[in-house]
């Protein structure tokens, strides 16, 4: 498994109820540009439409040695999951407060690309607050545990 990217600021504002894999419908200068690791997660978000999954707000930057066939860096991907999975995911967007966030892009043992996706409810800013104090709490107790 080789990661391509990854959403740290998803961490940082969503709590993480679930996660998912999906494949994801590429073209092919797409699936080379992910090879040189040219690919953003930042602001972008999974959306349910008529019963697919669709990726929005990715941005995968055009194959450097691509000519006119090359991609549009923003344009919405298809995401590949069971049937049971997408309803199951509709029930739970529709509850107030989740939301579909990708974690990150990575080839599998076979080489194909695959998203991870989250089941994920907002933070608010005292949530955020208080994972900083734990981690940096954590950091501390760390470092005397480790010099005394």
């Amino acid at each position: 498994m080789r990661i391509v990217c990854t959403n740290r600021k998803a961490r940082h504002d969503y709590d993480i109820i679930e996660t998912y894999e999906a494949g994801i419908v590429l073209k092919g200068t797409e699936v080379k540009a992910l090879r040189e690791g040219r690919a953003n997660l930042k602001d972008s978000f999974a959306k349910i439409k008529n019963g697919e999954i669709f990726l929005l707000n990715s941005h995968i930057s055009p194959y450097t040695y691509g000519n006119v066939n090359n991609h549009d860096p923003e344009r919405e991907r298809k995401l590949l999951m069971h049937k049971r999975e997408i309803v199951r995911l509709t029930g739970k967007v529709k509850e107030k407060g989740y939301t579909l966030v990708p974690l990150s892009i990575y080839f599998d043992k076979n080489n194909r690309v695959k998203v991870e996706l989250a089941l994920a409810k907002g933070k608010s800013k005292y949530d955020k607050r208080e994972s900083i104090k734990r981690r940096d709490e954590k950091r501390i107790e760390e470092y005397e545990r480790k010099y005394g």
